[in-house]
């Protein structure tokens, strides 16, 4: 197989009672824990209910420290887990240079090492847009 294959789980939970304002601290936690991903899906629920279906990838080891928090940081009463495999590339990150200075991208190779991907790394981007004050949008298109 040309891409690598890692066992995962994903914990669910239907938010419909939460307060917005605390699903940035929430996910800076299981960010923090070592949740891989962490998505805000909205929904509608029985009695169209307006609600949010807050979605964790973990590896298997940390799922213990990610309830934990799910339970002490929301409002949620169970946490449904599954099983997934996720393909993934092999990542690497690299430096390029650019007329605003040198950004950081990341790259997705297969296991053959054929690039699949590159991606501007955020974070540099941002940095060097407020530091040049330049608008984000023109850092990445020198990426590009």
């Amino acid at each position: 197989m040309k891409f690598h294959r890692r066992k995962l789980l994903v914990f669910e939970c239907n938010l419909d009672d939460m307060n917005p304002q605390w699903f940035e601290p929430l996910m800076e936690r299981l960010f923090a824990a070592g949740a891989l991903d962490v998505v805000l899906i909205p929904s509608i629920m029985k009695k169209s209910r307006p609600a949010v279906v807050l979605q964790v990838l973990t590896e298997p080891r940390r799922q213990e420290k990610l309830l934990e928090i799910l339970f002490s940081e929301s409002t949620t009463l169970g946490v449904r887990s599954y099983p997934v495999d996720r393909f993934e590339l092999t990542r690497k990150t690299k430096q390029v240079r650019t007329p605003h200075g040198a950004l950081t991208v990341k790259v997705g190779a297969d296991r053959r090492g054929r690039v699949m991907n590159v991606a501007p790394e955020y974070e540099s981007c941002l940095k060097m847009s407020r530091k040049k004050r330049v608008p984000l949008k023109r850092i990445y298109a020198a990426i590009r």
